[in-house]
């Protein structure tokens, strides 16, 4: 099974500006996908897709040409960069069964990870794969910036959303970690490569519309979504207070290592 690591990268973030070559421990934030994805031993090839030519030359300069690929300005979103980088892969001649769509402002991912989400396509049935981490305070579950995911027995989710799922009827909010477990979605996808075609054609669904996540337009045009717990619960950076954020864990890791 052959596996494209496809890391999205914008310079024009609303609240983080330049946010993939902002400094984390002295290089730049994409950096640390970009080596992971590239080293993981599931992963054929990994790519960074950008629309900048900062970062494009960044990462030319600093891994070599084939570890990054201009793209449209015009895509919504990281999902439709991916597609872009598998179709013009294929037109080279390129064939990739599996494209995990990796997230480039989470520096803290871990190689694990990118194996797990690999694992899930040993089952022929499975279409798109993603991750989920436990939550464990009242803070995590409550903020709607940390979406939630329930799935059913045979692992297959059944719904994401930034409300806290499911609601514990007739107790109070304070006391339901203590009455059942609660997960939040680590955002790192993985398709099958036609089926990534074919989410990329999808127009914006309802449920999609009204949670702003992506991922519920999939599960609403009936493709199912495999879903693997990882103990990680990776760090991402949207604000220069998320950087700050993570300099301090940088610190913490190196301590302990």
């Amino acid at each position: 099974m052959k596996i494209l690591a496809v890391i999205p990268a914008r310079y024009a973030s609303t609240r983080f500006p330049g946010k993939p070559l902002a400094l984390l421990g002295g290089k730049p934030i994409i950096d640390y996908a970009y080596s992971v994805a590239s080293n993981a031993g599931c992963v054929e090839k990994a790519v960074v897709a950008t629309d900048d030519e900062r970062i494009f030359s960044h990462m030319k300069e600093t891994f070599g040409e084939e570890s990054v690929m201009m793209t449209s300005t015009e895509h919504r979103s990281g999902t439709d960069r991916c597609g872009e980088v598998l179709r013009t892969l294929e037109q080279k001649g390129e064939r990739y069964d599996v494209v995990i769509n990796l997230q480039g402002d989470e520096p803290f991912v871990q190689a694990s990870q990118l194996e797990s989400l690999a694992s899930c396509f040993e089952k022929p049935e499975t279409a798109i794969a993603t991750l989920k981490t436990h939550i464990t305070s009242s803070e995590e579950l409550s903020s709607p910036n940390n979406v939630k995911v329930v799935c059913a027995s045979n692992g297959q989710a059944l719904y994401f959303s930034r409300q806290a799922i499911p609601y514990r009827r007739g107790e109070e909010f304070e006391h339901w970690l203590e009455e059942g477990e609660y997960f939040k979605h680590v955002g790192i996808y993985a398709f099958r490569s036609e089926v990534l075609k074919e989410v990329c054609q999808l127009p914006q669904s309802t449920l999609e519309c009204s949670e702003k996540l992506e991922q519920l337009r999939w599960l609403e045009a009936g493709y199912t979504i495999a879903v693997r717990e990882t103990p990680c619960a990776n760090i991402g950076i949207d604000t220069p207070a998320d950087l700050d954020a993570a300099e301090n864990e940088l610190k913490r890791i190196k301590q302990v290592l």
